[in-house]
């Protein structure tokens, strides 16, 4: 999640593709001497594709969520997390919501600010529930 995080960042701020931001991500800024497994590389370029494909889905939520908050208001990386947890919420990935919220949290607590993480942990809690609800 977190090199899947670090390509949506590529693709935010360099205004290219996601498939440019993850052969530049992986290719010229992987910091290990090891490159990724396949499978590793894999997930994180699929997280990314599907967040960028279910973008409009996700960020209506996180907007419908937020109340007067409008996602493109909100920090890059925050936003970045909400969505990406967002899609893996709206996708029913295989790791349980509760899992998806806590990896999003310890996103929040690596890139972002400890206010981040209390209003990422509600903002996906309340999703999760409207999720579910509609289900």
């Amino acid at each position: 999640r977190e090199a899947a995080l670090q390509v949506l960042y590529q693709w935010e701020i360099g205004r290219t593709d996601v498939t440019s931001a993850a052969e530049t991500f992986f290719g010229h800024q992987w910091a290990d001497p090891e490159p990724p497994s396949e499978e590793f590389r894999t997930f994180a370029i699929e997280l990314a594709h599907d967040t960028v494909r279910r973008l409009a889905e996700a960020d209506a939520l996180i907007a419908d969520t937020a109340e007067r908050w409008r996602p493109e208001r909100m920090a890059v990386l925050d936003r970045l997390i909400l969505r990406m947890a967002v899609t893996e919420l709206l996708r029913r990935s295989p790791a349980p919501a509760a899992v998806v919220i806590n990896e999003a949290l310890e996103l929040a607590r690596t890139f972002s600010t400890e206010d981040a993480v209390r209003f990422i942990n509600g903002m996906l809690d309340a999703i999760r529930r409207k999720l579910d609800a509609g289900t």
